[in-house]
């Protein structure tokens, strides 16, 4: 048994003053941060495993998953989002539906718009305008999508698809948008899996095609997405993988499947360590006893992160959090030296890593 930790122990680190008349970037302040107190001194902490996370080893690159969820490009993060994916900061997605659905969205031209919270939101249904908080989207150009996306579905061989292929389809659809999270994704061949597709705007695209093949006696011609392909799949990286880190945007299901990740490399393929670094983003709480609020720590006895892992929860609004943490990364310019794996696929089979 440890002995009890001394007085003069606990009362060793002072915190430090912020100085903001000394800061002149975003590195300088979030570094600065790591001498405060509460959740400005998670956000340093993220910012330091990431960097971490970024850095070769032994054995080589790192495999980083993302996972992205809440109401990212409404919150205007979408070319930061893309940035990170271009320079070669992210290894693979996973997202909700409605973030690479409002990301095509806005590639095919249409936008978001600054809105009020307090809207009369009988009037904006009469619009056709759909509030996600403090910002408005067209719900007719929404429509005009969801009908674009199930024409894509219908011009598609007809056979099983994992949603990596089908977001891989959506993806070269734009990468003419250098903002684009599908477009960057497919041009740097970074998979990107949405496990709860259906559950998204993609999934009324894909739906209403359904319902018209099916009218039409061709629903046999239709391709299938099948969610337990992706499974089969993310096993196989996270067991190819020299070792495994994940961000979490949020929480949700993009939460869940990349720590599930590792439970199912290991009933796979056996032998399988949890995440080595990891750090979340979440307004959550983890006394509800969610799994978006869950901490790190309680991954930990599900083996999703590793025993030894370095680990943090930040609880800040995204909007805010996310251009601090990157920003003070993309600053550091620790990316440039490193080069992220690079995956071959032949099917649903992963050939090489």
């Amino acid at each position: 048994m440890e002995d009890p930790p001394k007085r003069e122990d606990l009362l060793k680190t002072p915190v430090r003053m912020l100085d903001l008349m000394e800061k002149r970037s975003i590195s300088d302040l979030v570094k600065s941060f790591s001498g405060t107190s509460f959740q400005a001194r998670r956000i340093a902490q993220a910012s330091n495993i990431f960097q971490r996370m970024l850095e070769d080893t032994d054995r080589g690159p790192r495999t980083i998953f993302t996972g992205m969820s809440g109401s990212l490009i409404a919150a205007g993060l979408r070319k930061t989002l893309a940035d990170l994916i271009r320079l070669g900061m992210v290894d693979v997605v996973v997202t909700t539906g409605a973030v690479v659905y409002q990301d095509f969205y806005q590639a095919m031209g249409y936008r978001h718009y600054q809105g009020v919270p307090d809207s009369d939101d009988v009037l904006l249904h009469s619009f056709m305008i759909d509030r996600i908080y403090d910002t408005y989207v067209d719900e007719e150009m929404f429509r005009k999508t969801d009908v674009q996306i199930g024409g894509i579905m219908r011009e598609m061989e007809g056979r099983r698809y994992s949603t990596r292929e089908f977001l891989g389809e959506l993806g070269k659809r734009c990468v003419d948008d250098g903002s684009s999270i599908l477009g960057q994704a497919f041009a740097r061949e970074v998979p990107v899996y949405c496990p709860a597709i259906a559950d998204s705007s993609i999934g009324i695209g894909i739906s209403t095609a359904y319902k018209s093949a099916r009218e039409e006696g061709t629903l046999g011609d239709l391709f299938i997405l099948d969610t337990i392909r992706d499974n089969y799949e993310m096993a196989q990286i996270v067991n190819m993988s020299n070792s495994t880190c994940a961000v979490y945007l949020g929480g949700g299901v993009p939460k869940n499947y990349i720590n599930d990740s590792i439970v199912m490399a290991d009933m796979m393929y056996g032998g399988i360590d949890g995440h080595e670094y990891a750090f979340q983003v979440t307004m959550d709480r983890p006394e509800w006893g969610g799994l978006s609020g869950s901490t790190l720590g309680e991954a930990q006895s599900w083996g999703k992160i590793d025993a030894e892992a370095t680990h943090t929860m930040v609880h800040v609004e995204l909007s805010v959090a996310l251009p601090l943490i990157f920003g003070s990364v993309l600053e550091s310019r620790q990316y440039l030296e490193r080069k992220g794996p690079k995956m071959k696929w032949e099917g649903d089979r992963l050939v090489s890593i």
